[in-house]
């Protein structure tokens, strides 16, 4: 039996069987077609249960860091412990990582709140490049093997995956038939590569996701291009996937899986009273999923953008909301539905929609707005001037002018900055001075197991054990001493009593009384 929120007790597991492949994804995922995608700060408890009234099936948690998984109670508690409901399933956990052993202790942890375990390789932004995970080990086929078939051997629950594809079709689809064969039990495809992201994100290969269904045999999810139902229908159907993951089409529109477009408040007002039920939720994120929700009215009505990024409580992001949802009403009576169709969108700005990247307006400006992609790289490019070593004021961005008004002499020369260099334990960026040559939480553990110093990481293990054994060497001086002087003034009292007795005469009865017992004991002559 699933637990209420707030509990901290896990799911009983212990009679479930774990299920593999398609049996897996028709008895314990019941099937599901319509996924909402794990997304950092983003699919938190609250949305992934206002995505399940409209539509979808599975969810899955927001990307769990592993190692910070298994060393902080706090964040365990946080991420997963706390949002335990029993309307939440069936759930998915991801995680991070890029060690065998630590992946499989976050996932022992996490285990018995979910129904599997995702391993993420599919993270293309600078901080998974910085930590080492994501998509950036899809060329260590050998560490992803271990972790895979670890994670297979030791976990109660079924391992799957989330990858992006390589260029060549070929080596993604012999990608995927290694995860396979080292114990993944289903496999999401992102239809791109990792260098399709931001201005560069560009259209998702439903060729490759095809090529991935066809070569493997365990169920696939495709991810990537869904902006609307029709999508998702589409999708399947092209692909043979057995179900489709939305991310950005599900944030600007949680009804996208129902096949409806709303109104934008309805979908916001839902959302709040999610929140408010289901506590606590992180201001930031309920902030973050209104400004997706509202984006297209807030390019209108920048005044309450503002205020939306300003206001501290949840009653004020429901309040500029609600100034929202009346300026919206507002327009509505006066008959601006026409008016707004010359904007470009599909829908007025008050309907759930899909959020195009709009293309560079130097493209734009040329008159060919669906030029060659050689040309579209070539306009991102040209967005500024390439930095010079001297960073002048004309080529630096506004940050690093700002941060060279600071700092005269900083200088921004990427070939003049550190070599990033990864710690000998677990590949994460080691610290410049640390004394181990290890990142701060390896070089922790080792100081802590050493007793050692490393005032690089700000660690005194050495130091406040010595400061300790000085303390306790000190209280055991100042206790001897007090002893000794207890005993000498013992003394001086028992001299003391010994002479006050001797210098006083005894009485002279006492003296009579002792020469009669003393006679009564000597013999008669």
């Amino acid at each position: 039996m699933l637990l209420k929120i707030g509990s901290l007790l896990p799911v009983d597991t212990t009679v479930m069987a774990k299920f593999q492949g398609f049996e897996f994804w028709r008895k314990t995922l019941k099937e599901a077609r319509y996924v909402v995608a794990p997304m950092v700060d983003q699919s938190e408890l609250a949305w992934r249960l206002l995505s399940r009234r409209h539509g979808a099936q599975l969810c899955y948690t927001p990307m769990l860091h592993a190692q910070v998984f298994v060393r902080d109670a706090n964040y365990r508690r946080e991420n997963l412990y706390n949002e335990v409901c029993e309307e939440d399933r069936p759930l998915i956990t991801q995680f991070c990582a890029n060690d065998p052993e630590v992946f499989l202790q976050a996932a022992l942890l996490a285990q018995d709140y979910c129904d599997a375990i995702d391993l993420n390789l599919g993270c293309p932004q600078m901080i998974a490049k910085r930590g080492h995970y994501g998509v950036f080990l899809q060329d260590e086929w050998e560490l992803l093997e271990k972790m895979v078939s670890l994670a297979n051997e030791r976990l109660s629950v079924p391992i799957t995956c989330k990858i992006r594809v390589f260029k060549e079709m070929e080596k993604t689809v012999r990608y995927a038939q290694m995860l396979e064969k080292a114990g993944c039990q289903l496999l999401t495809v992102h239809g791109r590569t990792k260098d399709q992201k931001g201005a560069m994100t560009g259209i998702a290969s439903w060729e490759h996701i095809k090529a991935v269904r066809q070569a493997v045999n365990i169920p696939v999810f495709a991810n990537g291009n869904i902006q609307h139902l029709g999508d998702v229908e589409r999708c399947i159907q092209e692909t043979g996937v057995q179900g489709v993951m939305s991310a950005e089409g599900n944030l600007h529109n949680p009804a996208l899986f129902e096949g409806r477009s709303p109104p934008v408040w309805e979908m916001a007002e839902e959302y709040l009273e999610v929140v408010k039920r289901y506590p606590p939720c992180t201001l930031s994120y309920v902030r973050a999923h209104l400004f997706k929700l509202w984006h297209h009215t807030l390019q209108i009505h920048q005044d309450l953008r503002e205020e939306l990024a300003k206001v501290k409580t949840l009653e004020g992001l429901a309040d500029v909301s609600k100034q929202l949802r009346l300026r919206c009403q507002e327009e509505i009576a006066k008959g601006k539905d026409a008016e707004d169709k010359e904007s470009g969108l599909p829908f007025p700005h008050w309907i759930c929609q899909p959020y195009v990247r709009p293309v560079p307006k130097e493209t734009l400006a040329n008159g060919n707005s669906q030029g060659s992609e050689v040309k579209k790289k070539k306009t991102v490019c040209q967005k500024r001037a390439l930095e010079d070593c001297d960073g002048t004021a004309d080529t630096l961005s506004k940050n690093k002018q700002k941060k060279r008004s600071r700092n005269p002499n900083k200088n921004f020369c990427p070939d003049q900055k550190p070599k990033y260099v990864k710690c000998e334990q677990c590949g994460n960026p080691k610290g410049n001075k640390c004394v181990f040559n290890l990142c701060r939480g390896c070089c922790k553990k080792k100081a802590y197991k050493e007793v050692a110093d490393c005032p690089s990481h700000g660690l005194r293990f050495k130091t406040k054990a010595e400061k300790r054994k000085a303390e306790e060497k000190e209280q055991v001086e100042k206790e001897q001493v007090e002893k000794e002087q207890v005993e000498k003034e013992q003394v001086a009292i028992s001299t003391t009593e010994m002479e006050r007795r001797s210098s006083t005469p005894q009485p002279l009865h006492d003296s009579r009384r002792e020469l009669q017992e003393q006679s009564k004991h000597q013999p008669l002559l």
